[in-house]
């Protein structure tokens, strides 16, 4: 039977030290993944299954520990299972380090698609500003020619009223010549003798 249980034992830390490879290998993936938060989550979820994996063959390492009939392997066992413990202690301070850097990652990634959001509302903004101003531009350029036009009309308008009261004027003192040779004539005609 001890036989079996060193079979058992060696078998267990085996898996431990596989898993704990593994870990760090995934650790290291998460340090270098500038991708997708996504792939962040995805290797996220990765390390925390094989530290579920670890812990449970760490576990088992310390039933199977415990279960040693000779004191000095049972001491040597969970000596060993206190070192797995302390180091996954350790990773799983870099786990939340991971797991916070993530996060981290995840704001800044947040802010930058909203600033480009705030940028490219800045630019439609300009553009419709430049477009506004050019419009702007354009009426006052229309509104000066037209200013031109209404000045000029004025003026004319002013010059015809002259010219009409001018024209009134010299009707009405043609008409009062004619009218005054009429009546010289009249009476030259009918009153000779006045």
């Amino acid at each position: 039977m001890a036989a079996s249980q060193d079979v058992h034992v060696r078998i267990c830390n085996q898996e431990i030290v596989k898993f704990d490879l593994e870990v760090k290998a995934l650790i290291q993936d998460i340090r270098d993944c500038s991708g997708p938060l996504s792939a962040l989550t995805d290797l996220n979820t990765k390390v925390k299954e094989k530290f579920q994996q670890l812990r449970h063959r760490i576990q088992e390492l310390e039933q199977l520990a415990k279960e040693q009939d000779r004191e000095s392997e049972k001491q040597l066992l969970l000596q060993e299972v206190e070192n797995h413990k302390k180091q996954m202690l350790r990773k799983t301070t870099k786990e939340s380090l991971a797991q916070t850097s993530s996060t981290i990652t995840e704001s800044l990634m947040g802010i930058s698609r909203m600033m480009s959001q705030q940028v490219q509302q800045s630019e439609e903004a300009m553009q419709t500003l430049v477009n506004s101003s050019r419009t702007i531009l354009d009426a006052n350029e229309e509104f000066k020619s037209m200013s031109g036009t209404i000045q000029l009309g004025r003026k004319l308008i002013t010059k015809y009223n002259r010219r009409e009261l001018t024209d009134k004027l010299l009707i009405f003192l043609a008409l009062a010549l004619f009218l005054a040779t009429v009546l010289y004539i009249v009476k030259k005609r009918l009153f000779p003798f006045l």
